[in-house]
């Protein structure tokens, strides 16, 4: 057992975290135990097993979550009083769409997700103003992983955003389909070169009913 570890167990504040660990099959004390939150706002506990070295996850509250505060949980599609068996269900499923942006577009970025909402693409906009602080489970916002298409608003300010490239790197690493919105005449970066752009600084409404058409052919 390394110093630090040592040090760690002889802190009389320290309160080990039992966890199972599924590829041991046994119960260990979580290594580095984090308190995380499920995008339902469950609390859990994620960490690594000093065994095999792989992660230990385990539901419910510990001490460690007694100065964070419960998130609201995250939805993408509304789905109340909807079958989860319809038809209409499934299809706002699978057209909930990520729209991603910097602040300063913020007029732009709410007008499209507000259109594409009407014609039955549910979306998540995000400018980075109202990025929290949680520690979500599975590492991202749940939006990230709940939504199945991306929108990437680009402008000047948003090409120097790292919010934003993280946004799309990450739909792009999960093989997700990522379009370009030009919210002013910029160039993409090499990597959404390749994807599908549309000028809505130009003329929004023929942009949009083209980008509205690729989003439901997808």
């Amino acid at each position: 057992m390394s110093m630090l570890h040592d040090d760690i167990y002889e802190d009389e504040d320290y309160e080990p975290i039992e966890g199972y660990c599924m590829s041991c099959r046994e119960k260990v004390d979580i290594e580095d135990p984090q308190a995380v939150w499920t995008s339902q706002g469950r609390p859990g506990t994620r960490g690594t097993c000093p065994i095999c070295g792989g992660t230990v996850y385990r539901m419910g509250k510990t001490h460690l979550h007694n100065e964070s505060e419960r998130p609201d949980a995250i939805q993408v599609v509304d789905q109340s009083g909807i079958s989860r068996k319809s038809r209409a269900a499934k299809i706002k499923i699978e057209a909930a769409t990520y729209v991603v942006g910097v602040a300063e577009d913020d007029e732009l970025i709410q007008r499209l997700a507000d259109d594409l909402d009407k014609l039955g693409i549910s979306t998540w906009a995000d400018t980075g103003e109202t990025r929290d602080e949680v520690n979500w489970a599975g590492g991202v916002h749940p939006a990230l992983d709940q939504c199945k298409k991306m929108v990437v608003v680009l402008s000047q300010a948003a090409l120097n955003s790292e919010h934003v490239e993280q946004s799309w790197q990450y739909f792009r690493d999960q093989r997700k389909p990522v379009m370009v919105v030009l919210a002013e005449n910029v160039e993409p970066p090499d990597d959404l070169r390749s994807r599908p752009r549309f000028s809505l600084y130009d003329d929004y409404k023929s942009a949009f009913r083209k980008l509205w058409s690729e989003l439901s052919r997808i």
